[in-house]
């Protein structure tokens, strides 16, 4: 039979083993495909020359074959383990990519939280500030009921607001503005008894001496403006407390 010396001389012509560089992601990806195709294609030839084979009676010929078909088998091996070594490194980088989403994912969701905390802190403080203004814009208005009433809701809604000794003070001035000298000084001895320390302090004892002046409790007037001067004798109001003890 005659022998294909074209398919042996194709067979001859076939490339060796492929590139072993590392590529990027694509390029890894791309080379697994083309690599595929390779071994594909060295796979049906080496079928091929293996069916001439079974059809020659020239032992030489045969020998020769036989060469080509080794070098054939040499190549696919390499594709093989070419294949394999990027195969393992497209692993290798999908579960690195992957863990740095994880990880991504996790560092943005953190920030997202922090910024949704400041957005809720900020809103809240607006609010506050907000609510607390609107009693003292009801005191300035002359609304004395209405301002008592804002700034107690207020006290109820933000007990520990910074500005909370600020509306209990109100509070207490804007009964004094209404007559009724009673309540200023319950509301004055709460600020005082609740923030000592406030800078409101001096201002509620200075109050209550005067609630009690309007009551006609002189002695009881003069004993509060003496214990302002003592308890806060570096505050504006003490030295109001002096020039009146002084007429007294």
């Amino acid at each position: 039979m005659k022998v294909h010396y074209g398919l042996i001389l194709a067979a001859a012509l076939l490339p060796q083993a492929a590139h072993a560089a590392l590529f990027g992601d694509d390029e890894a990806r791309q080379g697994v495909a083309e690599l595929r195709k390779r071994m594909d294609a060295q796979a049906e030839t080496l079928a091929r020359i293996e069916r001439e084979m079974k059809d020659l009676g020239d032992r030489r010929a045969i020998i020769e074959l036989s060469n080509l078909i080794d070098g054939v088998r040499q190549d696919m091996a390499g594709l093989r383990g070419q294949l394999e070594v990027l195969s393992n490194r497209i692993d290798g980088l999908d579960k690195r990519q992957k863990d740095l989403y994880v990880d991504l994912d996790a560092r943005l969701r953190k920030f997202e939280t922090a910024q949704l905390d400041k957005e809720k802190a900020a809103q809240a403080v607006q609010a506050e500030q907000q609510a607390y203004e609107m009693g003292l814009a009801q005191f300035k208005a002359n609304n004395y009921g209405a301002a008592i009433q804002t700034l107690q809701s207020f006290l109820a809604s933000y007990p520990s607001s910074q500005l909370a000794p600020s509306a209990q003070y109100w509070i207490g001035n804007a009964y004094y503005a209404l007559r009724d000298y009673k309540n200023s000084i319950a509301a004055q001895q709460k600020l005082i008894s609740t923030w000592p320390d406030s800078s409101k302090a001096p201002d509620a004892l200075l109050n209550i001496a005067s609630s009690q002046a309007e009551m006609g409790d002189v002695n009881g007037s003069r004993a509060t403006l003496k214990t302002l001067v003592s308890k806060y004798p570096s505050s504006p109001a003490a030295e109001q407390a002096k020039q009146r003890l002084s007429k007294k």
